[in-house]
């Protein structure tokens, strides 16, 4: 079993099947991943690389703005995403339609 460090400094056993969130990340290479923004944005896209900083490379986009006059839907062929702005990533899952 693999050891950690826990937060009084002493060592604990962890389940070999704990999944890291850049362990999950990196599952979802390839695939399409929904991405919720810090303020009125959401992305659709596929997933090809991401670093350390959750930095991210996606292709085929779909960029959601959510504004006072309505929706508008923008599509992207490729971008490079500032990790320090995601709230949240959705593996597979794509926003509601409305």
């Amino acid at each position: 079993m693999a050891s950690i460090q826990s937060a009084k400094g002493g060592e604990s056993k962890t389940n070999m099947s704990q999944l890291l969130p850049l362990e999950l990340i990196d599952k979802c290479i390839g695939s399409k991943i929904w991405i919720i923004m810090k303020g009125d944005k959401e992305l659709v896209g596929t997933l090809r690389g991401f670093d350390a900083y959750v930095n991210m490379v996606l292709d085929d986009v779909t960029e959601y703005d959510f504004l006072p006059e309505g929706k508008k839907v923008t599509k992207l062929d490729s971008i490079l995403l500032n990790g320090n702005n995601v709230s949240i990533m959705v593996p597979g899952g794509k926003p509601a339609e409305n």
